[in-house]
């Protein structure tokens, strides 16, 4: 077995909390089930490349179970060492370690490129971008990939538009049981909890400014506004826009929102939305945090350059003074907060992300032959199995469509006067 862990004593460690997140995990269950009775998965290499946690541990468990050559890789700010060597324990290949660098992530990334995966499951994207820069050569006999976030499926679009995307890419991100469930209850919940944990101080009576209204900023916003905050909206798009406004928030401008602003959060997984400009109108003490997102979603690298100085830093929130004298916080660097500074999102909600991850697996290895270099949703009919394993578990059961129903649906004329 290869790989490379900070820790191999601390296995059991790691092994309990896989199993108990396991027992929250019956949709992700299920569907490995499925995937094991029918043999869909067996011998095909699969590369995961995610938050490296009991959930995520649970994923990569299933497939190995159902037959495949899983190995895992993950960026040391986002491991749980513990869960690392629970996972090499059990024959997994993982090249992860907390206290693992930039160029030790990317190493890791290598290595787990080096198994040459017939299918990528990535968490950002930047796993398959990099196996389209530095080894195009494990992309010419690959099956696939999927990926799970937002901001990762956004410069995979990208690369479709341009001609360069090489594989076939099932968009999980987009699947109704993951965005409708991850991106508002999942992440906009933990992100305000892990803002409120590190800040030590109440949401009532502050004022938080969220940067971008999509799914993940709706549920910042929901959860902020739900624990008292008073919420302002910036929005680039205008229909996004208008949905903060009908839920009852501000709406502005960023530069004009964060002037008064205790806490801002950017959930817009676009690079540089919160710029210098930004920085210099926050109020002294304020907190600026990101939810989700990719690195430098607040220009940290261009406020040094213009001048701004860490005065110093009590764990993940370090002070920095903005040149004219003000000082801000600035939380876990810059990070997906709710990942690298929490816990992540509940095992509940991460089931729903991790069946649809299984789920567009299968999609994948079952359309290898039809599928040409573009990003797709993932089949109605696959999205809609993962959540209805996800409903038994809460004792629900789907209605059925009648026959009246049915002929009313089948129909196009009018009905008779």
């Amino acid at each position: 077995m290869s790989g490379r862990i900070a820790d191999p004593t601390r296995w059991r460690e790691g092994a309990e909390r896989i199993a108990w997140a396991r027992t929250f995990m019956p949709a992700t269950r299920a569907i490995g089930d499925e995937l094991a009775a029918a043999g869909t998965v067996r011998d095909v290499r699969i590369a995961i490349s995610d938050v490296l946690e009991p959930k995520t541990a649970n994923l990569a468990l299933s497939l190995a179970e159902a037959g495949a050559d899983v190995a895992v890789s993950c960026v040391g700010r986002d491991t749980d060492d513990a869960v690392a060597a629970a996972l090499a324990h059990a024959g997994i290949p993982v090249y992860a370690f907390a206290a693992a660098g930039s160029a030790e992530d990317r190493e890791n990334v290598l290595a787990l490129l080096g198994h040459r995966p017939d299918i990528i499951v990535d968490d950002g994207s930047a796993t398959i971008r990099l196996a389209h820069i530095e080894r195009p050569d494990v992309l010419d006999a690959a099956i696939g990939a999927t990926e799970q976030t937002t901001s990762g499926v956004r410069p995979l679009r990208t690369m479709e538009r341009l001609g360069e995307l090489r594989l076939p890419v099932v968009a999980a991100n987009d699947a109704r049981t993951k965005s409708l469930f991850d991106n508002a209850h999942g992440t906009g919940q933990t992100v305000v909890f892990a803002v409120a944990d590190l800040l030590g101080e109440p949401f009532a009576g502050a004022h938080v400014v969220v940067a971008g209204y999509g799914r993940v900023g709706s549920g910042i916003a929901r959860h902020a506004s739900a624990l008292g905050a008073r919420v302002t909206v910036a929005e680039v798009d205008p229909v996004a826009a208008l949905q903060a406004a009908f839920a009852g928030y501000a709406v502005l401008p960023l530069v004009d929102a964060v002037a008064d602003a205790d806490i801002l959060i950017s959930a817009s997984g676009v690079a540089g939305t919160v710029g210098f400009e930004h920085l210099q109108r926050l109020p002294e003490h304020a907190a600026v945090a990101v939810g989700g997102g990719v690195s430098q979603e607040i220009a940290l690298d261009d406020a040094v350059r213009r001048g701004a100085v860490e005065v110093s830093r009590s764990g993940k929130v370090s002070a920095l003074r903005i040149p004219g004298g003000r000082t801000i916080r600035i939380l876990d660097d810059g990070h997906c907060i709710n990942v690298s500074a929490a816990e992540g999102n509940p095992v509940q909600i991460m089931d729903l992300s991790f069946g649809v991850q299984l789920a567009a697996v299968a999609y994948l290895i079952e359309e290898r032959d039809r599928l040409d270099a573009r990003v797709y949703a993932l089949p109605r009919a696959a999205d809609d199995r993962v959540a209805a394993a996800a409903l038994a578990s809460f004792g629900g059961t789907v209605d059925t469509v009648s026959e009246t129903q049915r002929a009313f649906l089948d129909s196009w004329r009018p009905a008779a006067p």
